[in-house]
């Protein structure tokens, strides 16, 4: 079986983009075969690919040059099992080969509804702010700008995150964090967002190798540890509520355990702060 050359196209669709983005990160003996022959190149052959998933190898290659953009369910499926798909990647894989619309780029500034902006605003125990579809911090309370001088009005969180690294002295896994924020941005196929990609692609290392590996995560729920400078380590839960689902905001909320040091260390940082 001949070795893939690396000159192989670039893919010209995000359907042949994710595929082959995928099929590298698939070690051969991962789905049982060998992995004795030598390989020039990381992951699993187009072949083996196609032979696992019950297509032909021409047909297979059509799908990762994107000269057939639209698989039936049946083969998404097939491939997402030997891609070893996760919940979250086989769903995007499946809108991929549907050809999912694209969010037309806003043209307005972003405004969060007024009795969110409120709500935000009048938690005095619980950090919380809304971001915008392209990662722009819309509004905060002050106990979230407290928690991160990133979480404050006007704040690209991707920027913050990939060129300045402000948070990064918070988090004592960087690589999770940064891995997660990136898997993300895949969740909405949205043309807007082309420019800031390209941006961070060109400006960060850490982004262009994680952008390049196709992994596809919602964050909606989950816990996280903050190292604040002032007050020490910080356990803390977050959830993400989608306020207008149209044009991707999201109000963020973090809440600490009832009774936990951090839940008292929050309710007095709120009183100080007024």
């Amino acid at each position: 079986m001949p070795a893939e050359s690396p000159s192989s196209p670039s893919a010209p669709t995000p359907l042949a983009a994710f595929l082959r983005a995928r099929r590298a990160l698939v070690r051969p003996e991962d789905v049982g075969l060998t992995g004795s022959a030598r390989r020039r190149l990381p992951g699993l052959r187009r072949e083996e690919v196609a032979a696992l998933a019950g297509i032909s190898a021409a047909y297979y290659l059509r799908l990762e040059r994107g000269r057939d953009r639209h698989p039936s369910p049946e083969v998404a499926d097939a491939l997402a099992d030997v891609l070893r798909l996760d919940a979250d990647a086989r769903a995007h894989l499946r809108a991929l080969a549907l050809g999912r619309p694209r969010h037309p780029a806003p043209h307005a500034p972003e405004t969060v509804p007024e009795p969110v902006r409120r709500l935000v605003l009048s938690r005095r125990d619980t950090p919380a702010y809304v971001q915008g579809r392209y990662h722009d911090v819309l509004v905060a309370n002050p106990l979230a700008t407290a928690l991160s001088p990133s979480y404050r009005p006007g704040v690209n969180l991707l920027r913050a995150v990939f060129v300045d690294e402000t948070p990064r002295p918070l988090y004592e896994d960087w690589e999770s964090v940064i891995a997660a924020l990136v898997a993300s941005l895949r969740v909405r196929d949205d043309p807007g967002l082309a420019p800031l990609v390209a941006e961070l692609r060109e400006k960060s290392a850490d982004f262009r190798r994680l952008w390049a590996r196709h992994d596809v995560s919602p964050r909606t729920a989950g816990r996280t540890r903050l190292l604040h400078p002032d007050l020490g380590p910080l356990d803390l839960a977050y959830e993400k509520l989608t306020v207008l689902p149209d044009e991707g905001q999201v109000l963020v909320v973090y809440h600490a355990e009832r009774g936990s040091r951090t839940a008292g260390l929050l309710a007095s940082l709120g009183e100080r702060l007024g």
